[in-house]
């Protein structure tokens, strides 16, 4: 089996630097979304403040077991919580809908001002069927 030379590693680990330093930051603002501590997600989580702390910095890397628990939590899909586009265009030819890159953006808000537009939403669609 072929073994990896240098520059090949440099650039994986370069690669999984950045992921994890985003999936840090990610967790740290599900997290304050959720008016959670780090003290008491780490608790939920079965670990140290510490390492909850280096998780959110990108200084770990998250346990892969450690995620379905995270997601659960932080009240988020694991397509969220790794960054992966969480609206998919299945079987569809041409340009996006204007509707479809609003609630692309809408899903990349703050939880809060997600449930806001959701509940504004709500009220128009209601009206609507009043009529």
């Amino acid at each position: 089996m072929a073994t990896l030379n240098q520059r090949q590693q440099e650039a994986m680990n370069t690669k999984d630097e950045l992921f994890f330093k985003e999936l840090g930051a990610r967790i740290a603002v599900a997290r304050k979304e959720q008016q959670l501590t780090q003290q008491q997600l780490a608790e939920q989580l079965g670990i140290a403040q510490q390492t909850m702390a280096h998780y959110e910095g990108g200084r770990l890397k998250v346990s892969a077991a450690l995620l379905p628990t995270l997601s659960q939590i932080l009240n988020l899909s694991l397509d969220e919580l790794l960054g992966l586009p969480t609206i998919r265009r299945l079987n569809k030819r041409g340009p996006t809908s204007r509707l479809e890159q609003q609630i692309e953006v809408i899903s990349q808000l703050p939880k809060a001002k997600q449930k806001f537009v959701s509940e504004m939403l709500d009220m128009v669609i209601g009206k609507t069927l009043e009529e």
